[in-house]
């Protein structure tokens, strides 16, 4: 691995009835096609929450606050997939304003749990959604 690692945020916003929010990459990115949570990469000078509340503005529409994004999971690659290895931040969205739909293509849905799961994802999205609901 050469160089510093990318550094990624990504929300998982919690909808009524207790469903998640994932969006599916549009066909021509990397991992086309596959489900993940919303978020991007943290810019240079950046802290990773100011990062995720300008990446789900962007991606979703949706304006979030600081003070409602709480730190729950990490997931990293050693360089396996991109030379430089990547670090996945997730938070938990507790609020925001605005109804979340897909800006920069994909599709956004909301699934259990369980739907999650099944669903295909990238490696580290499937690390992250382990994590986030082993905790409830």
């Amino acid at each position: 691995m050469s160089g510093e690692p990318i550094w990624v945020v990504a929300g998982a916003l919690k909808g009524v009835g207790g469903a998640w929010l994932v969006h599916r990459r549009p066909l021509e990115k990397h991992h086309g096609g596959l489900w993940e949570f919303p978020g991007g990469k943290v810019e240079e000078a950046e802290i990773p929450v100011k990062s995720l509340i300008r990446e789900l503005h962007e991606e979703l529409g949706i304006a979030v606050r600081a003070e409602d994004c709480e730190p729950v999971a990490f997931a990293e690659d050693y360089g396996l997939e991109e030379p430089r290895g990547i670090v996945i931040l997730l938070y938990i969205v507790k609020r925001w304003t605005g109804e979340p739909r897909a800006l920069e293509g994909g599709e956004v849905g909301w699934f259990a749990p369980k739907e999650i799961a099944a669903l295909p994802k990238p490696p580290l999205d499937d690390i992250l959604a382990d994590k986030l609901f082993e905790k409830g």
